[in-house]
């Protein structure tokens, strides 16, 4: 996998528990994540999940999951996630901080059985992280790993 890659898919969740929207642009906002998704501000204001590591991680699973219900914000293809604590990952002209592991919860099983022990293990279920320069981000955008600004 490349140290570069493009924006696949941007989700927003409208409510806690609600449904993840598909969009093909979002804001993001420094401080407090993608505008108009329920959970904002805090650690966890991003989540992003890999396309590559989503297909490897769901190949045995029938039937096959549609990664909108990983109910990540951002999914990326071309870059690894795995171990990515605190490096800065560039969306656009935007930039986001990896400060950990997305976890998956129970509502993976509820999607699809055995989907959270699939992303339970080495970062399977993703990345989390902080807004430090805001902007829009869309579909396409490039993605890359990059020094802080």
């Amino acid at each position: 996998m490349s140290e570069s890659g493009t924006v696949e898919a941007i989700w927003i969740k409208r409510a806690h528990r609600g449904p993840m929207d598909p969009a093909e642009r979002a804001a993001l906002e420094v401080g407090l994540g993608i505008a108009g998704n329920a959970d904002r501000g805090g650690r966890r204001q991003v989540t992003i999940m890999s396309r590559e590591e989503w297909n490897a991680r769901v190949s045995g699973l029938h039937p096959r999951p549609d990664p909108s219900v990983r109910r990540a914000n951002i999914l990326v293809g071309g870059i690894e996630l795995v171990n990515s604590r605190d490096r800065v990952l560039a969306i656009g002209d935007c930039r986001v901080r990896v400060l950990g592991e997305t976890k998956p919860c129970e509502r993976m099983d509820e999607a699809c059985a055995g989907l959270t022990d699939a992303l339970h293990p080495d970062w399977g279920g993703g990345a989390f992280g902080e807004v430090l320069k805001g902007g829009e981000i869309a579909v396409g955008d490039p993605v890359s790993w990059s020094e802080l600004e």
